[in-house]
């Protein structure tokens, strides 16, 4: 099963998105396997965003991720999974990116943008474990994962 991490931003908490972002997911047929609202600190901030650490804009990363508490989702889901959910997300910059796409539907910028997807399979597995501890993440059937996938 590929996981991945969503991280509705303050943008989205702010505007009150949670439950519409959350919803797009869970009618895609993807399985929440863990959920928490938390204000993020600089460790993680850091850790997480640390390929744009030397960007001159990493201060303004820094200072808008808390400016407000987020929301972390772990999700699941077969194969094709991952990129699944960066279709539903859309392109970075919300003015570029189509209509039924988060972004596209609720975006106009390219930094404050709503949410933060796991680019890949293996980032995936990354980032749900920094954000995620075991106690975290459920196992459990989804038995509507029948009705997505087929056998």
């Amino acid at each position: 099963m590929e996981k991945s991490l969503i991280l509705v931003k303050p943008d989205g908490l702010q505007r009150g998105l949670v439950g519409e972002i959350l919803s797009r997911f869970e009618r895609k047929g993807l399985k929440i396997i863990g959920l928490k609202m938390f204000s993020i600190e600089d460790a993680i901030l850091e850790q997480h965003y640390e390929h744009l650490a030397d960007k001159p804009f990493f201060s303004d990363i820094k200072e808008f991720m808390k400016s407000s508490p987020i929301v972390a989702i772990a999700l699941e889901g077969g194969e094709g999974a991952v990129a699944a959910i960066r279709t539903l997300v859309g392109p970075t910059k919300g003015q570029e990116a189509p209509a039924g796409t988060i972004r596209g539907d609720f975006g106009l910028s390219g930094s404050i943008n709503l949410v933060h997807a796991s680019d890949s399979i293996e980032t995936g597995r990354t980032e749900v474990d920094r954000f995620f501890g075991g106690d975290e993440l459920f196992e459990y059937t989804k038995t509507e994962l029948q009705h997505v996938y087929g056998k």
